[in-house]
């Protein structure tokens, strides 16, 4: 039933948001090189890596230094990808991978491999599912990257104290799952987008 939800939902939505997809692509290649598709390896269900897409944010080659981004005003984002970022437009090709199987509109969010290898047994659990859109983490760290740019260390601040957290609550959704708890993660995340611009 989640996945054929899923599908139906990620066509509307595409179906709905091409037109506004052409133009984001167009103001993305007017503001800087590189391609509008920013495709970067995850690790999905069963530990399988993926390839997600976003749209681009950031300058072409940015993720070699690091693989966080510390807030707003970090220097490898685009004005374009500011903007996107903002609203999480980013994310919106995500639905091809929705549509693909790779990925749910809720659930844990897919992390890289370099993070995955760092989680205990018990947190490989959050792997027994498809890896979504947004969940209960999306919710609590919406402005993760202004978190981050308050640390001396952003790169151990996550891996030592939001990672583990964020697991949490993953293996949260995951013992309390249903279509009832992905409606409300869904209101929530619209919720929190919207009063995280409004400050």
């Amino acid at each position: 039933m989640k996945r054929i939800l899923d599908i139906v939902f990620s066509l509307l939505v595409i179906a709905v948001g091409l037109p506004f997809g052409l133009v984001i692509a167009l103001l993305i290649v007017l503001d800087s090189k590189g391609s509008v598709i920013y495709r970067q390896s995850r690790v999905g269900r069963n530990n399988v890596d993926f390839l997600l897409y976003k749209f681009r944010t950031m300058c072409v080659d940015a993720d070699h230094s690091s693989l966080i981004t510390v807030g707003a005003d970090d220097a490898r984002i685009t004005r374009v990808g500011a903007f996107l970022r903002k609203f999480k437009i980013d994310e919106f090709p995500q639905f091809l991978n929705i549509l693909k199987g790779e990925m749910s509109i809720v659930g844990p969010r897919p992390e890289v491999r370099k993070y995955v290898d760092l989680y205990t047994p018990e947190q490989m659990r959050v792997l027994s599912v498809r890896p979504g859109l947004t969940d209960y983490a999306s919710i609590r760290y919406v402005n993760e990257n202004e978190l981050l740019a308050t640390s001396a260390d952003p790169e151990q601040t996550y891996i030592q104290e939001i990672m583990p957290d964020k697991l949490n609550l993953n293996l949260k959704y995951i013992d309390e799952q249903s279509f009832r708890t992905d409606c409300k993660i869904i209101l929530e995340t619209l919720k929190a987008i919207l009063v995280m611009n409004e400050e």
